[in-house]
């Protein structure tokens, strides 16, 4: 009956989502989103960064009738979480001004439900007059911005399998299941190579330290996804990895030669445009040795409120130099020696990296000045667009300067088709986006990316009495004490494990660890996971929370029988060197967590190795193999 029931809930659900669609605005000349149950999902082309003849064409006789305003429009993409909006919100009316006053080229969705993103985007694509661009950062799958779908593990569980083939076929199920929920653009592969371990925002989203193997990874994700018929995007140009500022808080620099940038940071992105890269994306990022060009802090009563951070989490350097988003001397790089003739994205233009410095409007026309041909996510849509075309008016910027980049947007529309349909059909989402080839791909990275770096104590493979006590003692840096490790424990226990589990996080208090501490005496072995993970924005991305840092200390001092494995960040062995077992999961998504509990338990191989090194401990490669057990 409880199975009857949930399909009819499902059905249900699914019917009231289709009339909801069916509502049509009145826009004769363009296609009604009642169409989007009927029409048949275009199988998607491989895209091409060079336009092809006809969609060359096509845009050109859309420029010529086109109002320089809506040419502007074009370069702009604004971002989106998506609930459901009843059109007389003040919400929709304004999204709606948007699209159809400032005529803006595209839309890039951040965190929301599938059905409502989907959607509200129709109903954008019904209201604007030229198709939208829409686009998501889906570097881990579409788990990475959707709700109830399959998150990919984090690049770096990938370079810790050093197999490309796994890059590839993620790009292209990432393409595929991209393109059955409206998406054109994917913000993914990250290029850039993590050799820092202080860095506080890329991680494990970079596929690893070394240039040559990120730079194979990246190229193999690329021909993956953009054959699955998406335009792949490599980022943050020039390199983001050797950084120990979050771009989202502050301005970071990397203060490096071009001997230096061509032989690590460049590697990659060189991959991806060989690879045939349809966009890279340009990074808030200062080279002060190859552009000098001095910049200073907006005054207080001129600069907007923080938007990606908190005021007080803003990282405000005195005297920066130009980021790479405004820097013609760094597009040139990537346009000159480079060869690469793609769409130039900035990173979002709301990001305290850039809105420290500069107001939208001067922001905008300096990024176009630049080279760059779409400006992301604006922190005042209006000024941006408001900046450019009075740049146009006082002959700062040409229009033609703006067909320029115009062109190259909507000619990629058309190769993606969107000219011939723009609207989504709901009823393949449930069939393509998180099926069995997803999990089953998930799954297969996560097993083979599992690290056993430690082994001192010789605490594996397990060999625990059958009433054994296992204690959890759980360390989050987020929000979610209440099943961030639900995954892991509950493989644990249907091994038929006696687990015990504590959450410490930020919140905890004195009682809190000690009685951490007490259940740790009384188990015949603790596991000690830990959810150390980016989170872009915050002032401790990465860190354990200091009650949970104190309380496995203490673990450790007590010789404890003790297994450390990191659901996330793999430098927190540097933290606490003493930690005798260590393994390295690169993520708490279920795939991984899952993945790590059999690990432990001896139901799989454990092959993978560190695609980083762990200063002043492991190099790169390091890697205990370890063979199921046969029982």
């Amino acid at each position: 009956m409880t199975i009857i029931r949930s399909q009819w809930v499902r059905f249900t659900a699914r019917l009231i989502i289709a009339a909801l669609v069916a509502v049509s605005i009145a826009q004769p000349a363009r296609p009604s989103a009642s169409d989007t149950k009927s029409i048949a999902p275009a199988k998607a082309k491989p895209y091409s960064r060079r336009p092809s003849a006809e969609a060359l064409k096509w845009a050109d006789k859309e420029l010529k009738v086109m109002s320089l305003e809506e040419k502007i429009g074009q370069l702009i993409a604004i971002g989106l979480n998506a609930t459901f909006l009843n059109q007389d919100s003040e919400a929709f009316k304004d999204l709606r001004r948007q699209i159809v006053d400032n005529h803006v080229g595209g839309i890039i969705l951040f965190r929301g439900q599938v059905y409502e993103s989907v959607v509200i985007v129709n109903r954008m694509q019904q209201l604007a007059k030229y198709p939208l661009l829409i686009s998501s950062d889906l570097e881990a799958g579409a788990g990475m911005r959707f709700d109830d779908t399959v998150n990919f593990p984090w690049n770096m569980a990938v370079g810790a399998t050093g197999n490309p083939e796994y890059a590839r076929r993620q790009g292209e199920l990432t393409a595929r299941e991209a393109r059955a929920l409206g998406i054109q653009q994917i913000y993914a592969p990250v290029a850039d190579v993590n050799n820092n371990a202080a860095n506080p925002v890329i991680n494990v989203r970079s596929y690893g330290e070394d240039p040559a193997e990120v730079a194979k990874l990246v190229a193999a994700f690329v021909e993956g996804a953009q054959h699955g018929g998406v335009i792949a995007t490599a980022k943050h140009f020039p390199g983001h990895g050797d950084t120990a500022i979050d771009s989202h808080r502050g301005l970071p620099e990397i203060d490096v030669t071009r001997e230096r940038l061509n032989s690590v940071e460049l590697v990659p992105f060189r991959a991806a445009v060989n690879a045939g890269v349809g966009a890279v994306m340009d990074g808030h990022i200062g080279l002060p040795l190859i552009d000098p060009t001095a910049i200073t802090p907006l005054p207080r009563d001129v600069k907007l409120k923080a938007i990606e951070t908190d005021d007080a989490g803003e990282i405000v350097v005195e005297k920066g130099t130009m980021p790479t988003t405004l820097s013609p001397i760094m597009n040139k790089i990537l346009r000159n020696e480079l060869s690469f003739d793609g769409l130039i994205v900035t990173d979002a233009m709301s990001m305290s990296g850039l809105t420290l410095y500069f107001t939208q409007e001067e922001a905008s026309v300096r990024a176009l000045e630049a080279g760059a041909d779409l400006l992301l996510k604006p922190a005042d849509t209006d000024a941006a667009f408001r900046g450019v075309r009075d740049a146009v008016k006082t002959g700062r910027l040409t229009e033609k300067r703006i067909e320029e980049s115009a062109r190259k947007v909507l000619a990629a529309k058309y190769d993606l088709g969107l000219v011939q349909q723009r609207l989504t059909p709901l009823d393949e989402i449930d069939r393509v986006v998180s099926g069995k080839d997803t999990l089953k791909l998930a799954d297969e990275i996560a097993e083979h990316a599992i690290t056993l770096v430690r082994n001192d104590a010789k605490l594996l493979p397990l060999n625990l009495p059958p009433k054994a006590t296992v204690f959890n003692l759980a360390i989050t840096n987020g929000d979610d004490r209440l099943f961030v490790t639900q995954p892991f424990v509950a493989s644990l226990v249907r091994s038929g494990r006696k687990v015990v589990t504590l959450v410490l996080d930020d919140r905890s208090s004195e009682a809190d660890v000690k009685k951490a501490l007490d259940l740790a005496g009384q188990a015949n072995l603790v596991i000690a996971s830990l959810y150390g993970r980016v989170r872009s924005g915050q002032a401790r991305s990465v860190a354990l929370p200091q009650p949970g840092a104190r309380a496995l200390e203490t673990l450790i001092d007590r010789k404890t029988p003790l297994i450390g494995i990191s659901f996330g960040n793999p430098y927190l062995l540097g933290s606490f060197p003493n930690l005798q077992t260590y393994i390295v999961a690169y993520g708490d998504m279920q795939s991984l967590q899952e993945a790590g509990a059999d690990a432990l338990l001896g139901q799989i191989d454990v092959t993978g190795r560190l695609p980083i090194s762990l200063p002043g401990l492991y190099p790169r490669g390091t890697g205990i193999q370890l063979k199921a057990s046969k029982n």
